[in-house]
């Protein structure tokens, strides 16, 4: 790790002239990030402190071929067991709101899992993950290679009742999107650990998972912030347009 530079005024920049208003305000908002920081890790230590969670079925998932670009079949089965690989592993699962209900890719989903994509590989080094949809694995594949998902596993459950169970989808095939962590103990018995979803109050519909994605975080850097401002799946195409 770099060697943090010493900077005993505790100033954020070397630039000349800013205000005395700005830097006692700046400092203000500093030790409000300070505590904001021990607060995320306050909430992260009791997420780890929760006890062992209910057991649950050894659900069962279709899969294409791990390779997106070598068409979509065979379409073979996999156990939630068989996504574990490994002693001292948690499974994370994104559940994608797409299928049934949900008949066309949500953007927000993807844009979370656009970048869970981009940073698999250092997460395996530490976490198994999968993107589970309510769509049948062409479906959702088509999608992941218009997106160049190529380093996330891929699995449909639409016939079970995986999504049901863990609440991204309700009876009439309703989806939503939803993070869900399983563990296994050291005799195979598979656990639920912690499920979250974008609701998490009657005044709180949709920041439940806000943590997933850097898109919201970088927004909010700015005089601008985020806005009402939502992802969608086509607008790459249109600002290169107007670029031209």
């Amino acid at each position: 790790m770099a060697q943090v530079m010493s900077n005993t005024a505790l100033i954020q920049t070397n630039l000349a002239n800013e205000s005395a208003d700005y830097v006692a305000k700046r400092d203000t908002l500093r030790l409000a990030e300070i505590e904001l920081m021990r607060q995320r890790e306050r909430v992260a230590d009791l997420r780890r402190r929760l006890p062992k969670g209910t057991i649950v079925q050894d659900y069962v998932f279709e899969e294409g071929p791990a390779a997106l670009d070598g068409g979509d079949s065979p379409i073979g089965s996999v156990r939630l067991s068989e996504l574990l690989t490994g002693p001292n592993r948690s499974l994370v699962i994104y559940h994608f709101m797409y299928g049934k209900k949900q008949t066309k890719p949500c953007p927000m989903c993807t844009l979370i899992i656009d970048g869970w994509n981009g940073v698999a590989h250092h997460l395996a080094q530490n976490v198994d993950v999968a993107i589970v949809a309510a769509a049948d694995p062409p479906a959702l594949r088509a999608h992941a290679r218009s997106r160049g998902w190529d380093r996330l596993r891929l699995l449909s459950c639409g016939g079970n009742t995986f999504k049901y169970d863990l609440r991204s989808e309700d009876r009439e095939g309703n989806q939503d999107s939803t993070v869900s962590v399983f563990t296994r103990d050291s005799d195979g018995t598979l656990r639920h650990f912690y499920t979250a979803h974008p609701s998490m109050a009657d005044d709180i519909r949709e920041r439940g998972l806000d943590l997933l994605c850097p898109v919201y975080n970088v927004l909010d850097l700015t005089p601008q912030g985020r806005g009402d401002w939502y992802a969608d799946l086509g607008y790459g195409t249109r600002v290169q347009a107007a670029r031209r």
